[in-house]
C-alpha cells in the first residue's frame, strides 16, 4: 500500500511540474492535425 501511495504522490508531483509541457505537446499535435485537415481539402 505504501508503494502505491508513494507512486501516486510521485506521479502527481511529476504532473504538477510538467503540465505545461504536456499542454504544449497537445497544442502542437492539434495544430499539426488541423494543418493536415486543411491541406486535405
Amino acid at each position: 500500500m505504501h508503494v502505491i501511495q508513494g507512486s501516486y504522490r510521485g506521479l502527481s508531483l511529476l504532473l504538477d511540474l510538467n503540465w505545461d509541457r504536456a499542454l504544449f505537446a497537445a497544442a502542437i499535435g492539434a495544430a499539426l492535425s488541423a494543418g493536415a485537415f486543411v491541406a486535405s481539402l
